[in-house]
């Protein structure tokens, strides 16, 4: 899988990049990653990437010529089956949705900055939306770390116990169950009685049990969600 960045502070994605089950990732061959300067093909002696907005709203906005050429200049290399824009009202980042993307071959995500980016963008070149939630923050890099951590981590290879993902919150549309380690017992709190019994029936027969009322308890709209569908 290849996934292509384009930002006006690649710096801002650096980290996220480069360490944990993304950066180990990348280093095993799993996933390319590449992060792309849209001031590549800014204008002028500055590499400018914004301009005021046309009828004299508040705030700066990208311009569509930077954007345009980098895409275009990857789509010349290779096909991409999504070109994702992060934005704060695009479809709300879930589970399914990291499920869906991690089967995908070749991605661009593009991330906002300023007051967001020439609408033309995302009428003629953006096939999807994505958000991390209902509210803004300075850049789409954050977001796009997110999303690129989500979907990174479902590859085949990139975790260590490829079992251990299936058994995610979210991945059955419940809450994940409570877990624990050792010590069984620590300043008087003690693990469940069953969670130690050794019998992997009864114990996934609570696991469950335990997620569904978490998520009735925790997060109701879940069920809503499922009933209705």
């Amino acid at each position: 899988m290849r996934i292509d960045i384009l930002s006006v502070v690649p710096e801002l994605l650096e980290s996220p990049l480069e360490y944990s089950i993304v950066g180990r990732a990348r280093k095993k061959g799993i996933v390319e990653i590449h992060v792309h300067n849209l001031r590549k093909y800014g204008k002028g002696r500055y590499r400018q990437v914004d301009d005021y907005a046309f009828g004299g709203d508040a705030g700066m906005v990208m311009m569509i010529e930077p954007v345009f050429r980098m895409i275009e200049e990857l789509s010349s290399e290779r096909k991409y089956d999504e070109i994702i824009y992060m934005s704060p009202d695009g479809d709300i980042m879930n589970q399914s949705m990291a499920n869906e993307l991690s089967c995908k071959e070749n991605i661009i995500i593009l991330c906002g900055h300023y007051k967001g980016i020439d609408h033309r963008i995302r009428e003629h070149l953006v096939t999807r939306e994505i958000s991390c939630g209902d509210y803004v923050v300075s850049g789409g890099e954050l977001p796009a770390s997110l999303l690129v951590d989500s979907i990174v981590r479902l590859i085949p290879g990139a975790i260590g116990d490829e079992q251990s993902a299936l058994s995610d919150s979210f991945q059955d549309g419940l809450l994940s169950p409570p877990i624990y380690t050792r010590p069984a017992e620590f300043n008087g709190w003690k693990v469940p009685d069953i969670l130690l019994c050794g019998d992997p029936k009864r114990i996934k027969e609570w696991q469950d049990e335990q997620a569904l009322e978490r998520t009735r308890r925790l997060r109701p709209g879940l069920l809503d969600t499922e009933e209705k569908g």
